[in-house]
C-alpha cells in the first residue's frame, strides 16, 4: 500500500507540467544550484519561499526555523549561512517573519509549552528591550509590531556574525534585508533595514 499516495501522485503531475513548459530544466537543475538569494524564514506552512516571490527551484537557498530566527549558537542556521555566503556567494540574504507568528504570538504568554520555551526566550529578550514601545499599543499592534522588531532584531544577528563580516571585509557583495509577509493579503513588505558592505565599518587596529 503506498502511504500518502495523493503526495505522490501531485509529485508526478507537478513534474510532468514543469517539463512540459521547459524541456531541460530539471537536467539543467541537476547540474547545479547558482541561487542569488539566501531566505531565512519561519517554518509555517502558510509562508512558502518560493511561492511567495514566484521564484522556481534552484533560485532561493532556504533556512527556515519558528519564528524566522538567527540565533548564534543555531550551528544548523550558521551551517546555512555560511554555505550560502562563502559557496553559493548569495548576493542577498532575506529575514522573512511574518504577522500572526505563533511563535511570537506564544512568546507573549505565560503558558509553559515545553522545550520551545528556551526558544521562545529569545523573543521575549526582545519585547523586553521595547518594552517601551511596546506597552503604548493594544494587544493586537502590539503582536503586530513584535513581530516586525523580531525580523529587525534577526537582521542585525545576520550581520553580526563572522560569516557575514568576513564576506564584508573581503570586499563581497552581499546585502541583508529584513521583510515581512501578511498572511491576509499574501504581500511582502520591506521593513527598511537593509545592511550592505558599504554600511560595514571595518575595525581598525
Amino acid at each position: 500500500m503506498k502511504i500518502l499516495k495523493p503526495l505522490f501522485d501531485n509529485n508526478r503531475r507537478w513534474a510532468e507540467r514543469i517539463v512540459q513548459e521547459k524541456p531541460d530544466f530539471f537536467e539543467q537543475l541537476a547540474k547545479q544550484q547558482n541561487p542569488e538569494y539566501l531566505w531565512i524564514g519561519c517554518s509555517d506552512s502558510r509562508v512558502p519561499s518560493n511561492q511567495i516571490i514566484d521564484l522556481m527551484p534552484g533560485e532561493v537557498f532556504v533556512h527556515r526555523n519558528i519564528a524566522n530566527m538567527v540565533i548564534h549558537t543555531d550551528l544548523n542556521c550558521l551551517s546555512v549561512l555560511q554555505y550560502a555566503v562563502e559557496v553559493l556567494n548569495v548576493k542577498h540574504i532575506m529575514v522573512v517573519g511574518h504577522y500572526g507568528c505563533g511563535g511570537v504570538k506564544a512568546s507573549m504568554g505565560n503558558k509553559r509549552l515545553g522545550l520551545i520555551d528556551n526558544w521562545l526566550g529569545h523573543i521575549r529578550d526582545i519585547h523586553r528591550l521595547h518594552s517601551t514601545e511596546l506597552n503604548k499599543l493594544d494587544e493586537q499592534d502590539r503582536f503586530n509590531r513584535l513581530c516586525e522588531l523580531n525580523v529587525i532584531e534577526q537582521v542585525g544577528n545576520v550581520c553580526s556574525t563572522n560569516i557575514v563580516q568576513d564576506a564584508w571585509a573581503r570586499g563581497q557583495n552581499v546585502s541583508v534585508h529584513g521583510w515581512i509577509y501578511s498572511v491576509d493579503n499574501g504581500l511582502l513588505s520591506d521593513l527598511d533595514v537593509t545592511v550592505d558592505n558599504e554600511h560595514f565599518k571595518p575595525e581598525i587596529d
